[in-house]
């Protein structure tokens, strides 16, 4: 700063640039040299010299004796094998095997899938927020020393009134031989997350007329874009005039973004728009996690997807469609309050 104030008031109106722009000598400048190109290239690189715009066409019988894979065995230094060469086992022979596959994200691997290209909202909320809020929520502080709980049996015993009950295994349990899931605590390991959706279309009508069949096929390619697979009857219902083994509905399944992206357009997008709508049963759920919901054949035109071509789609043939979300939860409560964190609404009377 004092070298600049030292200057006169023209000199420091001009640019800095041109003050401090330094002279050079002139000298000559060397573009190439005619020794260098007289030279011969060394062995290793002389076929790395040629080039197919300046090397001559071959004659139709240099043609027939051009043998490039005895070239390449003739030559003494091999590509590496480690870097050119690779190719990932085509099986999993445990943690300890020398050869192990590259992960799924390295474009060398076997089950590499590209992607993902697009972040949806509701994902990115979940990550955000309704995942660290889950955990602050449900979190249970058990002080160092707890002795941890004993596990209730799920299974019956015997009493040992007779001697056959001795060595004998225990019973299953009362109304049914499936047990449910046992609740976990949610911790950062297990935090409840959005699995898979699966849709699915009922119609009887396709045994006599195709077109209901066509059309359900038609609505759930829109929805979901993937192709729905046709599902058949499996028992005979006479009052329905349904016959086993005929095809009458279609089913698809999404996971990944396109799960998050079709319940986002649910909450958002459909259900405010059905009117005198209270919401889901707080009684939907399997045990195990996985809540489901059913929408009218008059709800389907809410799906932007419909809405924009809904002269597309005869109103008569439009069918009704069955929602099944998949989570990583171990109890419908937890189901439940991953789903509510989302905007899903419940009503009604709440079974654990």
């Amino acid at each position: 700063m004092a070298s600049l104030r030292g200057l006169s008031r023209p000199a420091c109106r001009l640019p800095l640039s041109q003050i401090a722009r330094p002279t050079y000598a002139s000298r000559p400048i060397r573009c190439a040299s005619s020794q260098a190109a007289e030279a011969p290239p060394p062995p290793d690189l002389a076929e790395l010299e040629q080039s197919a715009l300046t090397t001559p066409e071959l004659s139709p019988e240099e043609k027939k004796q051009y043998r490039p894979w005895k070239r390449a065995k003739e030559r003494k230094t091999q590509l590496p094998g480690a870097r050119y060469q690779y190719h990932p086992p085509k099986f999993y022979r445990g943690p300890l095997h020398p050869v192990q596959s590259p992960p799924s994200s390295d474009p060398r691997a076997r089950n590499f899938v590209p992607g993902p290209f697009n972040l949806p909202r509701l994902k990115q909320t979940y990550h955000s927020t309704i995942a660290p809020d889950l955990m602050t929520l449900t979190y249970m502080h058990v002080p160092p020393g707890t002795p941890d709980k004993e596990p209730a049996d799920r299974l019956r015993g015997w009493d040992g009134s007779s001697p056959y009950h001795k060595n004998r295994a225990l019973r299953g349990p009362r109304g049914g031989a499936e047990l449910p899931l046992i609740e976990r605590d949610i911790d950062f390991t297990n935090i409840p997350e959005i699995k898979e959706v699966t849709l699915a279309m009922y119609q009887p009508e396709a045994q006599r007329n195709p077109d209901y069949l066509v059309v359900a096929r038609s609505v759930l390619l829109a929805i979901t874009g993937t192709m729905p697979e046709l599902t058949k009857t499996k028992s005979n219902v006479v009052q329905w005039h349904v016959r086993e083994g005929i095809k009458a509905g279609c089913k698809t399944t999404i996971r990944g973004n396109a799960a998050y992206e079709f319940l986002d357009r649910c909450i958002h997008l459909v259900w405010p728009k059905i009117k005198d709508w209270k919401g889901i049963q707080a009684t939907t759920g399997d045990g195990s996690g996985n809540l489901s919901w059913g929408f009218e054949p008059e709800d389907m035109k809410f799906f932007p997807e419909i809405e924009f071509n809904y002269w597309l789609y005869p109103p008569h043939m439009m069918p009704g469609c069955r929602v099944f979300v998949k989570t990583s939860a171990t109890s419908d409560r937890q189901a439940r309050l991953l789903l509510q964190a989302f905007g899903v609404p419940f009503y009604g009377p709440v079974r654990d």
